[in-house]
């Protein structure tokens, strides 16, 4: 058995003691050190995805930690090795996976939500989806990694190229991360969001904001790109408005990357596309090469984590953090440490 944060009920987490299951030859057991929450989690917390989340469900995919003990067959790692992991188990039999694209398998298990996710004190994953972390790099940063890596797939999907100007619409945590990667690959990058809290953070980090209830957006984009328009738009509001900017501020063979989960249908602006020969490309998840770089990003300091992560709490209090979160605006990045032996389960 091992302590977990479980999914039971729209809005309603628990702390109990789930089943862990026996290792297989070819598995590790990992002990998570910090899991972050992340939108999709917040997702699962609100009921949206319970067609696919069977309740009980431990959550969580954005993780670091250690590994405890390996399967028989699992060859180059060992006990106490630092690593994250690619939440990812495709069948390899599906067209997407003959085309090559394992990542957005037809029959995708994406571990934390299809299966049984990193909110928990001990994990059993395949060795295949681990991700090795340098020595130097902190766990509580290293968390970071997979929405980093979501971040480094969205800028490879929308082709930035250095000296581009490239406009990201939302300023959360993935909107702030790809605003650091195309930065890092050499765009000019404006930031477009509603909330103070987030700008600010995007401004200590160098970012240039623009809040799209107080500035006139267009007359921005003019001046900054010479009334050319920005060759490059992420949508990561997943709110209409932030669809509309996001196909305004684009010029003439401007691509539109959808980066945000949108629950409903969306109104867009066709003529514009026709009259620009826009290009909109939708991208998910990420493939081992992007959680590579992803790696080096966050161990450089390219992606600053220490700044990214608003709080550390302890399992216990991950409902608490979910309900924050839900607010939004006042916190960033929170993480939940899964290191403490001595929490206990629900009563």
């Amino acid at each position: 058995m091992t302590l977990a944060v479980r999914y039971l009920a729209a809005r309603t987490l628990d702390t109990a003691l789930a089943e862990s299951p026996p290792l297989g030859p070819d598995e590790v057991e990992i002990a998570p050190a910090y899991v972050g929450i992340c939108g999709t989690d917040l997702h699962i917390f609100h009921g949206d995805m319970d067609a696919r989340v069977t309740a009980p469900a431990v959550l969580g995919h954005e993780m670091s930690g250690r590994i405890v003990r390996v399967g028989a067959g699992v060859e180059d790692w060992a006990p106490g090795d630092a690593v994250t992991v690619m939440p990812l188990r495709w069948d390899d039999t599906c067209p997407a996976c003959h085309a090559g694209h394992q990542h957005i398998c037809q029959h995708l298990d994406f571990i934390g939500i299809d299966s049984p996710g990193a909110m928990q004190q001990r994990w059993t994953v395949p060795a295949s989806t681990l991700i090795r972390l340098p020595d130097s790099l902190p766990l509580d940063h290293a968390a970071l990694v997979e929405p980093t890596a979501v971040a480094v797939h969205d800028v490879g999907r929308a082709q930035v190229r250095g000296g581009e100007k490239a406009v990201v619409v939302g300023g959360g945590p993935v909107g702030i991360l790809i605003a650091l990667v195309a930065r890092a690959a050499g765009a000019d990058v404006r930031v477009v969001e509603l909330s103070p809290h987030r700008r600010r953070l995007a401004e200590k980090l160098g970012l240039t904001t623009w809040d799209p209830a107080d500035d006139d957006l267009p007359e921005l984009v003019r001046q900054w790109t010479g009334d050319a328009g920005a060759d490059v738009a992420f949508e990561v509001s997943g709110a209409q408005g932030g669809v509309d900017t996001a196909v305004d501020v684009l010029g003439v063979r401007g691509r539109l990357c959808l980066v945000a989960i949108h629950s409903r249908p969306r109104e867009v602006n066709l003529h514009r596309f026709f009259w620009r020969e826009l290009t909109l490309v939708g991208a998910r998840l990420y493939d081992r090469t992007d959680f590579e770089r992803a790696v080096t990003l966050v161990a450089d300091g390219t992606v600053p984590a220490e700044q990214l992560i608003s709080k550390v709490v302890p399992m216990a209090q991950a409902p608490d953090a979910f309900e924050a979160l839900e607010g939004g605006g006042d916190v960033m990045k929170i993480l939940v440490d899964c290191t403490d032996e001595s929490q206990g389960a629900d009563q």
